[in-house]
């Protein structure tokens, strides 16, 4: 049954506020990050309490279909690493050139989906490829500056790496398409909730929990439940609208992100950082026509679009086929010795 025009534009003011969620998130855990509550105990906690509310709201799914099987291990690792180095990277360096490089992830899905489930790239893909990269380039180059200066920073590397492990785990998700859109969510949690408790554990981190004041606490359920809805509203909003129209408003999270960098932190965009933007935006727009198997977009909502955990576009349920039409079956008619038609049986004169 269609989606009413109601429900349509609830649905995109739902994708909407996912993106301005996702646009102002690298402000709460830099915020946090001052305080002493570093990224990757900020994020194991955090994402603790949305595995909570998962499991909660989704206890009879998970139990029916959570079983540790090589596809949620490697979903576990992938969009464990996603979630934590697009964290670590939006508050340990610049906002936008993190988001940017982050969103390169269309030129990495398209050699995934090419090299793993043997998908064969159109020339729209390929010229896709082209211009993801040479936006990269372009926000990774440096006038005036030596080699050394590409990827000269940890947090390049962490945007950049975690852009990559998402597309490799939009392909793995396309993959395992027998699992459900919640058990899928799930691996996202727990990826960056074990993630995080590891890094906090080696780094000698997990006393700190018990000196963070109530106000901090505060702001680390905040998170939690603002992620856990913007994974709830994404997969009611995929189930709406169709995923190039998703793609296209999550790109607004780039403009949120932007203005609140520049209005928070003073941050500011190179001509070079502009152009790259530009390059990588205009492909993204065009990587759902990549292959000729039609392929989900591999931007981010994130998550969960699956930074979120949200539901990965190629799990958006298919409308039904509808039954073609089909006459009524002839009445048969029996013919009496002498050839004149009769009533069927069964049929009474009044």
């Amino acid at each position: 049954m269609p989606a009413t025009l109601s429900q349509t534009r609830f649905a995109a003011l739902g994708v909407l506020s996912v993106a301005l969620v996702w646009g102002l998130m690298w402000a709460p855990f830099r915020f946090l990050a001052e305080a002493g509550v570093s990224p990757q105990l900020s994020s194991f906690l955090v994402y603790s309490m949305v595995s909570l509310l998962g499991a909660a709201l989704f206890w009879r799914v998970f139990r029916a279909h959570w079983r540790l099987t090589p596809h949620l291990a490697i979903l576990l690792l992938a969009f464990g690493w996603t979630n934590f180095g697009y964290t670590k990277a939006m508050t340990d360096g610049e906002v936008m050139r993190s988001l940017l490089l982050f969103y390169a992830s269309p030129l990495w899905g398209a050699l995934f989906s090419w090299w793993l489930l043997k998908e064969t790239l159109t020339r729209i893909g390929w010229a896709v490829i082209a211009v993801s990269l040479a936006g990269v380039v372009a926000i990774l180059w440096q006038p005036g500056a030596g080699d050394g200066a590409w990827l000269s920073e940890p947090y390049e590397w962490m945007a950049l790496t975690s852009g990559m492990a998402f597309a490799f785990g939009q392909v793995v998700s396309r993959h395992a398409r027998a699992l459900p859109p919640p058990v899928k969510s799930s691996t996202i949690w727990l990826g960056t909730a074990a993630l995080g408790l590891a890094l906090s554990g080696a780094n000698g981190e997990l006393a700190r929990v018990a000196t963070i004041d109530a106000w901090h606490w505060a702001v680390l359920v905040l998170l939690a439940v603002s992620l856990f809805c913007t994974s709830v509203v994404s997969q009611a909003s995929l189930a709406i609208l169709p995923a190039n129209q998703v793609i296209t408003l999550m790109l607004t999270e780039l403009v949120f992100a932007a203005l609140s960098a520049y209005a928070m932190a003073g941050e500011t965009m190179s001509a070079n950082e502009w152009l790259g933007g530009a390059l990588i935006v205009g492909a993204s727009l065009f990587s759902g026509r990549m292959s000729s198997k039609p392929a989900p977009l591999e931007v981010a909502p994130p998550a969960e679009l699956a930074r979120c955990g949200e539901a990965d576009p190629a799990d958006a349920p298919e409308p039904e086929p509808v039954a073609p039409a089909t006459e009524p079956p002839p009445v048969i008619r029996r013919r009496n010795i002498e050839g004149e038609s009769t009533r069927p049986r069964g049929l009474r004169r009044r």
